[in-house]
């Protein structure tokens, strides 16, 4: 399916996005942003704004719409990454940081005590910096969802992906539709004051109905912000895209999306978990 001409990105440039390119490179991190080949890496860099993708580039699972590199295990935590990523927000003087990772099954706790050290390495070097993650689902372990929860950070995402009928078919078979919504819910739960946030991809087969289930679903795991995009097939060997939307289309499920009580609805075709999180992030006094 050729993709429409209103798609296409402008490659990245801008003395922000090679500044914080830089930082990135002599700090050693990782990002999202050029993992996962987001169609937005140039625009959010030039605005100075990244997802620092922590724990390694290898991911243990094997969802079939992610072009991020995948492995039986990780590469070995690095003690030093906590730091390393608070130096670099605060060089980048970055006063919103996004923190996101691969799946990480090899581990004992899938990662939870390494990201509660990023947040805390964060919040140590100045508490205004605010904090979004984007975790995975911890196989549903309630106490590792309690220390990224514990270390406060402001915003904690987890993705559904897709409606229930299409996770088997994206989704590594140890994700799931019913899973993932246990685990927004709970953290929830647990902390009533930390904003929850999923994301929907759009275009791998979805009806309508399906879409409006899956977002009437996540508002009652009383998620607060949800963003809708358009799924954009990295490479060859990921699932092909079977739907182009229109923008039209992106303002109607926004418009339901707003009818069903979300207190924040970001959807558009370039739309992404994090995409202008700062900015958006101003309508939930937030930031």
């Amino acid at each position: 399916m050729v993709k429409p001409e209103w798609l296409k990105t402008r490659p990245p440039a801008g003395i922000k996005f090679l500044d914080l390119k830089r930082t990135m490179h002599e700090h050693g991190l990782n990002t999202v942003c050029t993992g996962a080949r987001c169609p937005n890496v140039g625009e959010c860099w030039s605005r100075g704004t990244a997802a620092f993708m922590i724990m390694g580039s290898t991911c243990t699972r094997s969802c079939r719409f992610c072009a991020v590199k995948k492995g039986r295990c990780g590469e070995p935590l690095d003690p030093s990454e906590p730091e390393r990523i608070a130096r670099a927000v605060r060089e980048a003087d970055l006063r919103y940081a996004v923190l996101t990772s691969v799946d990480r099954d090899d581990l004992p706790d899938g990662g939870a005590g390494h990201f509660a050290d990023c947040i805390r390495a964060i919040k140590d070097m100045n508490n205004n910096i605010l904090v979004e993650i984007l975790i995975p689902d911890f196989q549903g372990d309630i106490q590792c969802l309690r220390r990224v929860i514990d270390a406060h950070p402001d915003v904690v995402g987890h993705n559904i992906e897709t409606v229930e009928e299409l996770q088997a078919m994206a989704r590594d078979r140890r994700a799931g539709y019913r899973l993932s919504m246990e685990v927004l819910l709970n953290l929830k739960q647990m902390s009533s004051s930390t904003r929850t946030k999923s994301s929907i991809m759009l275009g791998l087969g979805e009806t309508e109905d399906m879409v409006l289930k899956t977002m009437d679903d996540l508002r009652n795991a009383r998620v607060d912000i949800i963003t809708l995009g358009q799924y954009l097939r990295p490479t060859v060997k990921q699932l092909e895209v079977k739907e182009y939307l229109t923008q039209e289309k992106f303002e109607f499920y926004k418009r339901k999306a707003e009818d069903m009580g979300f207190p924040l609805v970001i959807s558009g075709p370039l739309v992404r978990s994090s995409y202008m999180a700062e900015e958006l992030l101003d309508g939930l006094g937030l930031c």
